[in-house]
Parts: C-alpha cells; sequence; structure tokens
C-alpha cells in the first residue's frame, strides 16, 4: 500500500507542475484555442490536444476568469490528491519501519543471549549495549525514517525526467551532465560520513561502556575515593566523542547547504543555456517554461534524496557494527539430530578431558578422568585458577573440550540437546544473580507455569519463606537491580529456592556459602543440605568444614587432578589436601 501511494503521490507530483502550462498558453495567447473536438488517443499528443480543447471550452464558456477559477480549483485538487496520498505512504509504511527496528533489536538480543561466554571474554558490555540500543536507534532514525522518500523521490524524478526528455532531449541530457557533476560531489563526502560514523559509534560505545563500568563498581569508586579521577577519565572520553561528533555533524550539515548552492548552480547554467537556445529560435518559450516546471519537479525530490542518502551512510556504520554481531556464529552447536537424556539413571564421566582458552597459553585442564555416579557427592578442591570452574563450565557446555569427552549415562554431551542438558542441572553460584522483578519471579525463573504452592514450598526448603514474608509485599516485592534490596544471604537463599523449585537431578554448588557471615551460612548451609539429600551433586569449596561429608573429594592443581578420596584418606596421604586443611586451621 505505501509504495501504491507513492506511485500516485509521483504521478500528482510530475503533473502538479505541467499541468497548468496549456492553461496559461491559451490564457495568454502563446498557443490558439482548439475549437473543434479532437479525437482522444493515449499519445502525449493526443492527451495535450485533448486538454486544449477542454480548457478552450471553458474559455469559451465562462471567460477568462470564470475558466481560472476551475483551474485553480483543479490545481488545488491536485495538489490536496498529492499530499494526501504523500501522507498515505507514510502512514503505511509507519509499521514496516517500526518493525523492522523490532526485528532487528530482537535478533540482536537472541544473538547475544545464544553466544557462548567465550565470546563475550573479548568483548565489552557497554559496547555491546551500545549496539542493541543506540546502534538500533542510530538506524531507525537514519535509514528507516527516509524510506518513504527513497521510495517516492526516484519515481518522481524518473516521471520528471521521462517527461523533460518529451519537450527537449538536448536540455535533458545537459541538465543530467550537471545533476551527475553534482551526484559525484554529494557522493564523495557520503562515503567519508559513513567512516566518520563508523568512529562516532565506537565511541559511543566506550562511553556507554565506561558508565556500567562505573555504575557496577559504584561502591568502590567512592571508597577509594576516585570519584575525581574516574569523572576526569569521564570527561577525556566524552570530549573526544563530543569533538568526534561534531567534526561528523558539520559534514553532515554541509547536505543540505551544499545540495541548494548545487541546485541554484544547475538553475542558472540552465537558464543561461535554456535561454540561449530559446533566442536563437532552437526552443520555443513555452517549451522552456514548461521545462523549467518540469526541473523543478526533479531539483526538490533531487535534494530530498541527496539528504536521505546522507542519513544513510551515516546510518550504515551501525548497520555495520549490528551485523557484526549478528553474523557471529557461536562455536557451541547441536547436532542435527540431537539425544535426550530423561531421567539421569548413571554417572557422569570425564574422559581424558583437556581444555585451553584460546587468549592464554596455557591449559586450563589437562588430562582429567573423573567419574561421578549418580547420587554421590563429589567435592572440589584447589587453589583459584586449578581448574574447578573450567571443569563445570564444560560440563554445562558452555565451553567444548579440546580433547577427550565428557559423558552422561554414556552418552557424550555433544551429542545431547543444549537445553535438555542444562535441564539436568541446577546451579547456585558464589555471587548470587538475581533480576530486578519480583522474589515470586526470580525464584520461577525460567520455570514460567508454577504454582504459589510450589513457589513457597521451595522457598521454606530454602529457610526464605520467613524473610519473604516479612518484606513489603512478600513474594510480590520487587528485589531492586541485582537483589540490591535484600542482604547477601538472602539473596543466596533465593537462588537455591530457584534450584528447588527446578528440581533438577544434578545440583552444582559453585562456593555458595564463601561470601556469607557465619549467621547467614548456617542458614544456607541448611538448606543446601536439604536439597543435597538423594541428588547427585558437585560442589567447588574453599571452605574445607563445608565438604567433610562428601563421598569423594578431588584435588586440581594447575589443571590436572592430583588427588581424590573421601576426607580421612586424603589426610592421611599428607598430601595437598592436608596442606589446605592445615592452612585453614591456622587462619582460623
Amino acid at each position: 500500500m505505501s509504495i501504491f501511494c507513492n506511485v500516485l503521490t509521483a504521478l500528482f507530483t510530475v503533473v502538479s507542475a505541467p499541468a497548468i502550462i496549456p492553461f496559461l498558453q491559451i490564457l495568454f495567447g502563446v498557443e490558439q484555442p482548439i475549437l473543434e473536438e479532437p479525437a482522444f488517443a493515449w499519445t502525449l499528443d493526443g492527451i495535450k490536444d485533448y486538454t486544449n480543447y477542454q480548457l478552450s471550452a471553458m474559455i469559451q464558456a465562462g471567460g477568462k476568469e470564470g475558466a481560472l477559477v476551475y483551474v485553480c480549483i483543479g490545481i488545488i485538487l491536485v495538489f490536496f490528491l498529492k499530499n494526501v496520498f504523500r501522507y498515505l505512504a507514510a502512514f503505511f509504511m509507519s509499521p514496516v519501519r517500526n518493525g523492522m527496528v523490532r526485528d532487528i533489536r530482537q535478533q540482536l538480543f537472541e544473538k547475544v543471549v545464544d553466544l557462548d561466554l567465550g565470546w563475550f571474554s573479548e568483548r565489552r558490555k557497554g559496547d555491546l549495549l551500545a549496539r542493541v540500543t543506540i546502534d538500533v536507534q542510530e538506524v531507525e532514525i537514519s535509514i528507516f525514517n527516509v524510506l518513504v522518500t527513497v521510495f517516492r523521490e526516484p519515481l518522481v524524478i524518473i516521471g520528471s525526467l521521462i517527461f523533460l526528455l518529451y519537450v527537449s532531449p538536448q536540455l535533458t541530457i545537459f541538465v543530467f551532465g550537471l545533476m551527475l557533476f553534482t551526484g559525484i560531489i554529494i557522493g564523495g563526502i557520503g562515503k567519508t560520513l559513513k567512516k566518520k560514523s563508523s568512529k562516532v559509534q565506537e565511541r559511543l560505545g566506550d562511553l556507554v561502556a565506561m558508565l556500567d563500568e562505573n555504575l557496577s563498581g559504584l561502591r568502590i569508586l567512592k571508597s577509594f575515593n576516585a570519584q575525581a579521577s574516574q569523572a576526569a577519565k569521564f570527561q577525556k572520553e566524552n570530549d573526544g566523542y563530543s569533538d568526534l561528533l561534531t567534526r561528523l555533524l558539520w559534514r553532515r550539515d554541509l547536505s543540505s547547504p551544499l545540495s541548494e548552492f548545487l541546485g541554484v548552480t544547475m538553475v542558472a547554467i540552465l537558464l543561461w543555456y535554456g535561454s540561449a537556445l530559446v533566442f536563437s529560435g532552437e526552443l520555443a518559450a513555452e517549451t522552456f517554461l514548461a521545462f523549467l516546471f518540469a526541473f523543478f519537479n526533479v531539483s526538490q525530490p533531487t535534494k530530498a534524496f541527496s539528504n536521505a542518502f546522507y542519513n544513510i551512510q551515516k546510518g550504515m556504520a551501525a548497520v555495520d557494527r549490528i551485523e557484526e554481531i549478528l553474523s557471529v556464529q557461536s562455536t557451541i552447536k547441536e547436532i542435527a539430530q540431537p539425544k535426550q537424556i530423561s531421567p539421569f539413571s548413571k554417572a557422569i564421566d570425564f574422559q581424558n578431558v583437556t581444555f585451553g582458552y584460546a587468549n592464554e597459553g596455557r591449559k586450563a585442564v589437562e588430562t582429567i578422568n573423573l567419574s561421578i555416579p549418580k547420587g554421590k557427592i563429589i567435592a572440589m578442591v584447589g587453589s583459584s585458577g586449578s581448574g574447578k570452574t573450567t571443569l563445570i563450565d564444560l560440563l554445562l557446555r558452555f565451553y567444548d573440550t579440546t580433547s577427550g569427552a565428557i559423558l552422561i549415562d554414556g552418552i557424550n554431551i555433544k551429542n545431547l540437546q543444549l537445553s535438555n542438558l542444562r535441564s539436568l542441572f541446577g546451579v547456585v553460584s558464589q555471587e548470587p544473580i538475581l533480576f530486578n522483578g519480583t522474589i515470586f519471579n526470580n525464584i520461577t525463573f525460567g520455570l514460567p507455569n508454577c504454582s504459589q504452592t510450589e513457589v513457597e514450598k521451595a522457598a521454606k526448603i530454602a529457610n526464605a519463606h520467613d524473610f519473604i514474608l516479612a518484606t513489603e509485599n512478600g513474594y510480590a516485592t520487587n528485589i531492586g537491580d541485582g537483589g540490591n534490596k535484600l542482604s547477601g544471604g538472602q539473596r543466596q537463599r533465593l537462588t537455591i529456592a530457584r534450584a528447588i523449585l527446578r528440581n533438577p537431578p544434578i545440583l552444582i554448588l559453585d562456593e555458595a556459602t564463601s561470601a556469607l557471615d557465619s549467621a547467614s551460612e548456617k542458614l544456607v548451609q541448611d538448606a543446601l543440605e536439604k536439597i543435597m539429600q538423594n541428588r547427585t551433586t558437585i560442589i567447588i569449596a574453599h571452605r574445607l568444614s563445608t565438604i567433610q561429608h562428601a563421598d569423594e573429594i578431588v584435588v586440581l592443581k594447575d589443571g590436572q587432578l592430583i588427588e581424590s578420596g573421601n576426607h580421612q584418606s586424603l589426610l592421611e596421604q599428607k598430601g595437598e589436601y592436608r596442606k589446605f586443611v592445615q592452612f585453614q586451621v591456622v587462619g582460623d
């Protein structure tokens, strides 16, 4: 419908100026009236003769003044229809334009949350936020807002050029040469505009990234009295962005005056050349007048189109930054026909598992062999960087092993459906991850169809029900960004309730109590003991007092498994584990 209305807009634009020429020619005696009705034909000459006949009849019937009234009404009607269809073209294009922006934003979000974790390790979160928000907005402003212009103006230009060719091929070729010269100048500036825009978007991404980092670390920033230094650093980035944007706007704002100047220059040259043809008798004065009217129908759309071209060049820099993300291929892929496990019934097996991060020279884990039978509690111990968390990331397939295999019930996890694999696990991490929303929504995260009764049951097991009821609106209380309205122990108990509600066959506790005070730790530990009953559990812990009851404890060092056994047998080995225990006893 938008294209159809644009065609009609172009049609009324093209005929609006030339339509008055025959009347003026007859009115001022440039052309003789036609008093006998000619045979109508669908040719330019046939339409012209028939129009002249109708105009002559109007002048004969009502005089020149009466005919002028009808012609003025006709002109008003033509311009009214032109603008009605112009509005309708924009009206029908609006949902298309906004739908495109919506789809791009949705595709970006789905792509970002689908990419593997390794990709994010080399990206700044603020830059990603800028691409999903600011770059998408730039595409909307610079490209989609001028879609109507891009569709309509070429039709107007083409229609007017056809009329120009009919009136005077010689003048049209002359004008076309001038327009080509103008286009080369505008195109050259447009290319540099795209390069500048790309740099501006990158600097804006850096600004957003810096803002995000400072907001995330606001407590540290204030406690170290770093407000002034960070403000100076931000000002430096802000000034750099502002200067770059100013130079970009100088170049962009040059488009309108430059287009107008070049247009006036073209008109002046056209007047000089066309008048010379009239004076020499090669071109009739009324024909040149019609040509000028038609030329103005070309010049205005050309100016609008050149401005749109500038905007599109500016927006293409944002498109490139968006496309850079959309074109990234995740390294974690499902096979064509993945298998499923339901339920987990045997064991998890690490077989000669080796893995190294792309940006590190050494192996994070190397030749790990470990079996975790169903229903057993396995604890992983080791200093920071020993590979404990890496093994968990490999098990959840956040990364893929470099060599070796991880099997669940004898099936390689690379052959499992990703959603099915991850549904087997419930994770309680050291840093509780919560979202801005209600307590109820955070507990039911990823499980939208849970009842109030099920949520309350999970919260009671996690020792969270009482403090939830004590909040302002109970389970409907909003906990703020990241759960900042709650204490650390309360946040952790909510994540435990979330894991309980999921009811996974395999539980992963990643240093779940290490950041808590003694009182909170006791409540959380009690909740964890409840959820661990009759469940396969993998514990990563620094506090060895919390894992003495584990069926097996494995000790990692520099990515290798160096010891394994229960608490007592490892103490008797007098190895690395015993050193850890002695260090903690001395520390206590």
